[in-house]
C-alpha cells in the first residue's frame, strides 16, 4: 500500500539528526527571506528601486497602490514566517507560504525579473521540502491515503545519525541544475537597470536588438511581450 510505504520512508527520514538539521535550516532560511520584505509592505514602502519601465518595476508600483491589499500581502507573509520558526505551528506555516512563494516564483519567471529568477524556485523546494517533512501531520487530507489495516505492523521512527551524502549530493546537484537552467532559460533579459542591461549586448549575437530592446524596457517602459516583438523584428532584419 503506497500510503504505508511512504510512511516508512517518512519515520526513516525523520529519525535522521542531519535531515533534522536540514529542516531546521529551511525553516529558518524561508522565514529569512519573508520577514523583511513583509514588514516593509506592512509598513506601506514600496519593496524594491526599480524603474516604473521595468516589467517587475510596473507590477510592484500597482501593487503599492492597492491599499490594504498591500498591506494584507505583508501581514501573510510575515505569518506565514513567525508559524515556520515555531516548531508547533512549523507545518501550518509551510501550508500558507506555498501558495505565496509560487507565486512569487512564477511572478519572476513571466517577467524575467533577476532578483528572484533563481532564489525563487530554490525557496519554492525548500518549502516543499518541509512540507514533505510533516507528511505525518497533513496525510490524513491526501486523497491517496489509507488508514494502516490490522495486519501491518505500526511504523516506529528509525534514529541514525549516518550522514546521508547521497540525499545532500542530490540537494547540491539539483541547485547546481536550477542554477544552469535559469541561466540559460532565456536569450536576453531586462535586467534591472538599463545599464545592466547594455552590458549584456556585449556578448550577444546581435548587439543592435539587445539594445533596441533594452531601450524598448527601459527608456520607452512598454510591455515586456511588445519588447520581445521589437528584439526578434530586430533580430530578422540585421538589429536595424
Amino acid at each position: 500500500m503506497l500510503s504505508y510505504r511512504l510512511d516508512q520512508l517518512h519515520a526513516r527520514a525523520k529519525g535522521n539528526k542531519w535531515l533534522r538539521y536540514f529542516s531546521v535550516f529551511n525553516r529558518i532560511a524561508l522565514a529569512a527571506g519573508f520577514i523583511p520584505s513583509g514588514f516593509v509592505k506592512i509598513m506601506g514602502e514600496r519593496f524594491t528601486s526599480l524603474s516604473n519601465n521595468h516589467p517587475m518595476g510596473h507590477y510592484l508600483e500597482a501593487l503599492h497602490h492597492t491599499g490594504y491589499y498591500y498591506t494584507f500581502i505583508g501581514v501573510l507573509q510575515v505569518t506565514a514566517a513567525i508559524l515556520l520558526l515555531i516548531p508547533r505551528t512549523a507545518v501550518l506555516g509551510a501550508l500558507l507560504y506555498f501558495p505565496i512563494i509560487l507565486n512569487i516564483c512564477i511572478l519572476s519567471f513571466a517577467v524575467r525579473f533577476d532578483g528572484s529568477l533563481l532564489s525563487s524556485p530554490l525557496m519554492v523546494l525548500a518549502n516543499l521540502y518541509l512540507i514533505c517533512w510533516n507528511y505525518d501531520k497533513i496525510k490524513y487530507i491526501l486523497p491517496f491515503y489509507e488508514p494502516a489495516s490490522a495486519n501491518q505492523p505500526p511504523v516506529k521512527p528509525v534514529i541514525s545519525e549516518k550522514f546521508p551524502v547521497r540525499f545532500f549530493a542530490g540537494v547540491f546537484a539539483t541547485v547546481v541544475i536550477v542554477a544552469a537552467v535559469v541561466g540559460n532559460l532565456y536569450s536576453i533579459r531586462p535586467r534591472n537597470t538599463l545599464a545592466e542591461c547594455n552590458a549584456q549586448c556585449a556578448n550577444s549575437k546581435n548587439p543592435g536588438a539587445c539594445n533596441i530592446f533594452c531601450d524598448c524596457i527601459h527608456q520607452k517602459g512598454k510591455p515586456l511581450d511588445k519588447c520581445l516583438d521589437e528584439y526578434n523584428k530586430a533580430l530578422k532584419s540585421g538589429g536595424k
